[in-house]
């Protein structure tokens, strides 16, 4: 069964909230003293962590995995986030008009020689987290964005591959490792820039490793020491947060989060984000 918590944000603006520990774990403190009970503990892996309380429904972000900001040539969908704009079809080549389709609520990309629509949906960016010997396994970048920062191997699905599959090339890819995928742990959903995380839980089959071509190193860290304040992206922050919750609390669940960027931030900003709902089973 489903546990459902909303962190809930400011409507008129951005507010800083200050995860800290306190005697009792389900609790948070705000600016302004007030403490809000929660059904399970907050992100708080290594002391005080802060994040932007606030429901993001503007546009206009730099994608966590693609380094160029959204430009005044995007065209919005109706929707929270920004999708590419469309000037030609991908499958005669004629030009393209932004009308809503009968049956449809949104702007899309129609054809204005053969009237094909394309569709543009999320793109699937997969990856593992690896522990052994209870470290986890990270990742240098060694490309852009966020070079030089830290993150779990990971990266997007390609055509005819599931979700595993991809899931375990990317690692080796990234981190030369064979790992076997253990089961599914978080879903990471980021609306504003068309993204959607699965991480799963896995294992090395051997205990090598060695870094990429898109890594610069590999290292197993103790939980105790991974570097938070020089992560690549949101999610990986989000999703390593909760997996030391669970080892704290002693249960390995399984995660649905919506994590919501603050437009025109970098995809490391850690104070530039907020869970706007969490499920956990």
């Amino acid at each position: 069964m489903l546990k459902a918590i909303q962190i809930l944000g400011s409507s008129t603006g951005f507010v800083s909230q200050i995860w800290r520990k306190t005697h009792n774990p389900l609790a948070f403190s705000s600016p302004t003293g007030t403490i809000t009970r929660l059904a399970t503990p907050p992100f708080s892996p290594r002391g005080t962590r802060c994040f932007i309380a606030n429901r993001v429904f503007a546009t206009g972000s730099k994608s966590e995995s693609n380094p160029e900001a959204v430009s005044s040539s995007q065209v919005s969908v109706q929707s929270a986030g920004y999708a590419r704009k469309i000037n030609f079809c991908q499958w005669c080549g004629g030009p393209t008009k932004y009308d809503i389709p009968d049956g449809e609520e949104r702007m899309r990309a129609i054809c204005t020689v053969c009237g094909k629509i394309a569709y543009q949906n999320p793109k699937m960016v997969v990856g593992c987290l690896i522990e052994h010997d209870k470290k986890v396994l990270l990742c240098k970048r060694n490309i852009e964005p966020s070079h030089g920062l830290w993150t779990l191997p990971a990266g997007y699905m390609e055509i005819g591959e599931s979700a595993a599959e991809g899931a375990i090339r990317e690692t080796w890819e990234e981190a030369g490792a064979e790992v076997e995928v253990m089961s599914p742990f978080a879903q990471l959903d980021i609306p504003l820039i068309g993204q959607i995380y699965i991480i799963f839980l896995a294992k090395l089959k051997k205990p090598h490793f060695s870094p990429g071509l898109e890594s610069s190193e590999c290292r197993l860290f103790p939980l105790d020491d991974i570097p938070f304040d020089s992560l690549a992206f949101s999610s990986i922050f989000v999703t390593l947060s909760l997996y030391i919750d669970d080892i704290r609390t002693g249960k390995l669940n399984f995660h649905y989060g919506t994590i919501n960027k603050r437009p025109g931030s970098s995809p490391s900003d850690m104070h530039a984000f907020t869970i706007d709902y969490h499920l956990q089973s």
